[in-house]
């Protein structure tokens, strides 16, 4: 790995395990020290994949620090603004600063559209979006007062450019994102500060496990034929948690000093399809 993070610091959400995880490793190989919250503990009742707990955040912390670099990490939910203002004010008295935001905290839940309950469309939209929303007004003015500009990288979806069948409130939930990364970009741009929205599609992550593939195979009943809609062009088909730390850390460094407002898509050319 080289330097190219070298004494800046990132602040990341869900960095339990998954995405998240390989984020916060990868940016502390790069040379910049972290500051991580995950809920580590139970996720709302509708989502169908296990919960991170408290020993894989323990697990992020011990390889954060395996590369040498420092890391602030707590349990705390992105729906709770006040407690993640609490978390990146400590990060920053220890670090001095923050130069990075990655909003990378959500959940997703399998359903078909009659199938949703109130309970389940709030859920999603509040931990993807207000909680996105959230992470961002946590630390974007220490950004600002550090002088120096800065990226913050909002995790959208596949299904924020194109759609995802059977996740109405998913799909709302990652167009938000897409025009939250978007609408900050330009009210921040005179900051130097710069605004994505990185587009994963299949990931090898947590998410698939527990009663997740079944619950999708369900939805797929109600409407065969509308998971083709995501296939990729590309025959590996899901991606690594690696491979879209990979784009996360060249938003974050200055190789993409001039690319805001843009949506990365990481989806194997899924949204193209």
């Amino acid at each position: 790995m080289s330097d190219r993070l070298a004494g800046k610091v990132a602040f990341i959400t869900g960095a339990a395990r998954g995405q998240g995880r390989a984020h916060a490793v990868r940016m502390a190989n790069e040379g910049a020290d972290i500051i991580a919250i995950d809920i580590a503990g139970p996720l709302p009742p509708s989502v169908p994949y296990d919960s991170a707990t408290p020993d894989d955040l323990a697990e992020t912390v011990r390889l954060v620090e395996a590369t040498g670099r420092g890391i602030v990490a707590a349990a705390a939910d992105t729906r709770d603004l006040d407690a993640l203002r609490a978390v990146v004010d400590k990060g920053v008295a220890q670090f001095g600063r923050l130069d990075i935001i990655i909003a990378n905290a959500g959940i997703t839940v399998p359903e078909a559209w009659n199938e949703t309950t109130p309970e389940s469309f709030r859920d999603v939209i509040d931990i993807n979006l207000t909680g996105t929303w959230n992470t961002v007004m946590a630390g974007a003015q220490h950004i600002i007062d550090g002088g120096r500009g800065g990226s913050i990288i909002l995790i959208s979806s596949a299904a924020g450019i194109k759609m995802q069948p059977f996740m109405v409130h998913y799909t709302a939930s990652k167009h938000g994102v897409t025009g939250l990364a978007r609408a900050f970009a330009a009210e921040l741009g005179k900051h130097r500060i710069r605004v994505n929205s990185l587009h994963p599609g299949a990931v090898n992550t947590p998410m698939g496990t527990g009663d997740m593939m079944a619950a999708l195979n369900r939805a797929n009943e109600t409407n065969p034929g509308l998971m083709q809609m995501v296939t990729p062009f590309l025959p590996d088909f899901i991606a690594e948690p690696e491979d879209i730390a990979d784009a996360a850390c060249w938003l974050a460094s200055d190789e993409s000093r001039f690319v805001t407002a843009s949506r990365v898509a990481v989806d194997l050319g899924a949204t193209q399809f």
